[in-house]
């Protein structure tokens, strides 16, 4: 086989995995599933409890990942899950790889819990803050939304929002994890949202031409593993999110706007995050806004080393507008 044929059957693998993670996600939504995610601490607990140590429905395998066995699923929907290699078999412990998630009438495919692996795609309540943050701002713009991107757009949740409220526009879902494009392209697809285009690119340095509208949900946090789904970089977990701010103000087009839904561990009452933003957008032509959503999260995280100074952990929404 040459190395033309390897990669076609390679390809054609992948097109037909793609297929059936589409499909499973198809006949749970038809079927009227639903399952909001929670934190990684509050999920935790919640399986903790005696009688969750086994699946007994689908809410538990692809919500709560939690352990199952033969019998617990139809067999079309085991088939499909190995079809799209989404099932680990240890004996008769099977798990799934993925957990699907409901937003504003759609389901969202993700990495299963607990979210280890450096290439993990996470959907929890700060997706649900960000699609929300963006959904107002695009139905409160006087402009139209013609050309948006959404950066490290994991499962394309805020795209696709973007998307549904804003017909007729291209919406960029970019990311440099292939994981995250491939959740990105089955996640669309079930949304049936066609003008939510997912590519791989850092930052906005592999796409061309500016936008209407820019929505991040970056990474944030202080991460000592330096995961690239949570670690922000930096000596705040900011660093990435100070990036896309400079990256707006090259891209913006006249008229258009930042939607960034970041965090900040708050230090003796002083957001650092604010200061270095404020800092940023000095001297530039947008109008800007920063607010916090919720003054209090991940409390969890101020037990350990890496948010030592802070008092809290804050999620904020800036907003940056170019005057047309």
């Amino acid at each position: 086989m040459t190395m033309t044929d390897t990669t076609a059957a390679v390809a054609t693998r992948d097109v037909a995995a793609d297929n059936a993670l589409r499909q499973l996600g198809t006949i749970l939504k038809d079927s009227g599933y639903t399952f909001t995610t929670v934190t990684p601490a509050t999920h935790q607990r919640i399986n903790d409890r005696p009688e969750n140590a086994r699946a007994r429905s689908a809410r538990d395998v692809f919500g709560w990942s939690r352990p199952f066995g033969p019998g617990v699923l139809p067999p079309e929907t085991v088939e499909l899950m190995d079809a799209a290699g989404v099932l680990a078999r240890d004996g008769d412990t099977w798990r799934s790889l993925v957990r699907f998630s409901s937003y504003d009438g759609e389901l969202f495919v993700h990495s299963a819990f607990p979210t280890a692996a450096a290439d993990s795609v996470f959907f929890g309540p700060d997706t649900y803050r960000m699609a929300e943050a963006a959904a107002a701002h695009v139905e409160a713009r006087e402009r139209p939304v013609r050309r948006a991107v959404d950066i490290g757009c994991g499962t394309a949740a805020g795209a696709i929002t973007v998307a549904k409220r804003a017909p007729g526009a291209e919406v960029l879902a970019v990311d440099i994890n292939d994981a995250a494009l491939r959740f990105a392209r089955i996640n669309t697809g079930l949304a049936g949202t066609a003008g939510v285009r997912p590519c791989r690119s850092n930052l906005l340095n592999d796409v061309d031409g500016d936008f209407d509208l820019i929505i991040s949900n970056p990474p944030f946090m202080i991460d000592p593993a330096g995961r690239a789904y949570r670690d922000g970089g930096g000596e705040h977990g900011h660093d990435l999110s100070l990036a896309i701010i400079e990256s707006a103000t090259e891209r913006l087009a006249p008229g258009g706007s930042l939607v960034l839904f970041s965090g900040a561990g708050i230090v003796d009452g002083r957001d650092p995050f604010r200061a270095a933003a404020a800092e940023r957008l000095t001297g530039t032509d947008l109008d800007w806004s920063y607010r916090e959503v919720d003054p209090d999260v991940y409390d969890e995280e101020l037990d350990g080393p890496a948010y030592a100074h802070a008092e809290r952990i804050a999620v904020v929404v800036l907003t940056a507008v170019r005057p047309g």
